[in-house]
């Protein structure tokens, strides 16, 4: 059974640079027709898709968000991570880890969330 699992900071100020860590177990990150990302669902909002790595390595982001994030993977770890710059308080949300599959063609696995708080 897979599980992925975010871990995260909590609380970051603005400005500042957003880390989070999807850890995946169960499962591995390099198998074909998966794809791993980061989805969130900010307070009274729908989800918005953030970013996603293939099981090649390859990365794709949403437009409007593409030049603060960047998306990255450790296959030994089994983990893949989400950088986020210059955050503002509009970055507060719930930050999901995800996995799309193709055999379903939709997200089969998500992780609990973690809260990210934007405040000084």
């Amino acid at each position: 059974q897979v599980q992925v699992q975010e871990s995260g900071p909590g609380l970051v100020k603005p400005s500042q640079t957003l880390f989070l860590t999807c850890t995946v177990s169960g499962g591995s990150i390099t198998t074909k027709d998966h794809l791993w990302g980061w989805i969130r669902q900010s307070p009274g909002k729908g989800l918005e898709w953030l970013a996603t790595v293939d099981y090649n390595g390859g990365t794709y982001y949403r437009p409007s968000l593409k030049s603060r994030t960047s998306i990255s993977r450790d296959t030994n770890k089994s983990q893949f991570t989400l950088q986020m710059t210059a955050v503002t308080p509009e970055d507060t949300a719930k930050y999901y880890c995800t996995r799309w599959s193709a055999d379903t063609a939709g997200y089969d696995y998500w992780g609990q969330g973690t809260q990210v708080t934007v405040s000084s």
